[in-house]
């Protein structure tokens, strides 16, 4: 199985992460618009008190994470599409 949603959604995630530390977004709008580690951070304890590398490192995983279940998810489809296919 090839894996092309998952590098593209990786890719997206160490962009939103190196917009973020390049300072271009100083208010943060665009990294916690786009962080699902943020949204929850942001429910339990204060973001300020957590490191940003570490939520720089949950960011692109759980980016990496999403893009991977969406790749399986097309794997299976087009595997019972070629399933019903072969049985016709």
């Amino acid at each position: 199985m090839r894996y092309p949603v998952t590098i593209v959604a990786t890719l997206i995630g160490l962009a939103i992460c190196l917009f973020n530390y390049t300072g271009y977004d100083p208010h943060n709008f665009v990294f916690f618009m786009l962080s699902i580690p943020a949204w929850v951070v942001d429910l339990f304890v204060d973001i300020h008190e957590v490191s940003v590398l570490l939520m720089y490192v949950l960011t692109v995983l759980t980016w990496a994470l999403l893009g991977f279940v969406a790749d399986v998810l097309i794997s299976r489809g087009r595997e019972s599409e070629r399933h019903r296919r072969s049985v016709r």
